[in-house]
């Protein structure tokens, strides 16, 4: 097992901080009577919620077999990923990596954390350029690797083994964004937290759960890391209504399970009907819950389709002439077919008719 000193990754005042003691936090059970929140004594929502949603991570413990002290609750992955910047990196000092494209939002909460994010180009088979990275595993300023896998925008998973040299290699935390591990025919590298004290693996209930309007993110790392995020965390982060939501889909596995695999037929179908639309020049293998597609001119495909009410993602800007199709309901992706089949024109009309 790989040993790391957390007192040399951790920020000094996150280290030296008093997490604030909220009235949950320091009475903990059921009473007839509460004088020591200062809550309205009327109504249904009146009281504050469970500070470390204890119910979640023990129904979690038992579905993910990790130890509920190993799990975090976050409101939305962004807290999770801004929660890392808070604890691991100094602000004008410490810097973050990356690989692109990917997700933004790893961009966006550098920049509002000031923290400078290398951004490492990923090869033509949109994976981990090694030789590439290996220069800045050195850097002790370098204090955090975000590998989103699977991919997003891209949909492909990175190989095992070059996670695992980066893990092993690499003396500062890695965290494994895994919003799409559902979908995944992967396992979840949730496995190798025994074996890496650096690693954290970020989860969502957004995607697969079919609850991204409650926004409920997971952190699943050792305890001592763990810790440190619950020290740093806002006292009530997950309203009681989003624990309650969380803990109903958590109750009802099988038909996360129906759910799932209707997405995952679907998909599967729309793969084999954009190869016959004349637009589409290319089809990216995906492990999630959506299609990257080269067509001949995304921004005026994309425009196209919005004019009748279809909205996809242009992700011309990260990956060239390519738009990005969520896999919707059977209703949805007949919709989208039947306009990119009419949109559809012969290769040498193409570019006259955009």
């Amino acid at each position: 097992m790989k040993k790391i000193n957390l007192n040399k990754i951790v920020r000094t005042n996150i280290q030296q901080l008093k997490a604030y003691s909220s009235a949950r936090d320091e009475f903990k059970g059921v009473a007839e009577v509460y004088l020591d929140a200062n809550e309205n004594p009327f109504g249904v929502l009146n009281r504050y919620p469970d500070p470390q949603q204890i119910a979640i991570k023990k129904r979690l413990s038992e579905v993910k077999d990790v130890n509920e002290n190993q799990i975090f609750i976050g409101n939305g992955s962004d807290e999770v990923i801004d929660l890392a910047f808070r604890i691991f990196c100094n602000p004008g000092k410490d810097k973050a990596l990356t690989f692109t494209p990917s997700y933004g939002m790893y961009n966006v909460s550098a920049a509002i954390n000031d923290i400078e994010l290398i951004e490492l180009a990923l090869n033509q088979d949109f994976q981990i350029n090694i030789g590439a990275l290996e220069p800045y595993l050195e850097d002790e300023n370098l204090k955090i690797i975000f590998i989103c896998s699977p991919n997003n925008p891209t949909g492909n998973c990175f190989e095992d083994e070059t996670i695992e040299f980066i893990l092993s290699k690499f003396k500062g935390i890695v965290i494994i964004d895994e919003a799409y591990i559902d979908f995944s025919s992967k396992e979840s590298f949730i496995n190798q937290l025994k074996n890496y004290p650096n690693l954290i693996i970020s989860q969502t209930f957004s995607k697969a759960w079919g609850l991204a309007g409650v926004r409920v993110g997971v952190a699943y790392a050792g305890k001592e890391i763990i810790d440190i995020y619950n020290k740093v965390k806002p006292p009530y982060n997950i309203s009681a209504l989003n624990q309650e939501a969380v803990l109903n889909k958590l109750d009802n596995l099988a038909q996360f399970e129906i759910e799932k695999n209707i997405i995952l037929n679907e998909k599967e179908k729309l793969e084999k009907q954009l190869q016959e639309i004349e637009l589409v020049k290319k089809i990216y293998l995906s492990e999630a819950n959506f299609i990257l597609i080269e067509v001949t001119n995304a921004n005026k495909l994309y425009n196209s389709l919005v004019a009748q009410k279809i909205i996809t993602r242009n992700r011309n800007s990260l990956v060239n002439n390519c738009i990005r199709i969520t896999v919707g309901s059977e209703k949805e992706n007949k919709k989208l077919m039947a306009a990119l089949e009419e949109l559809s024109v012969t290769p040498d009309e193409v570019e006259n008719s955009f």
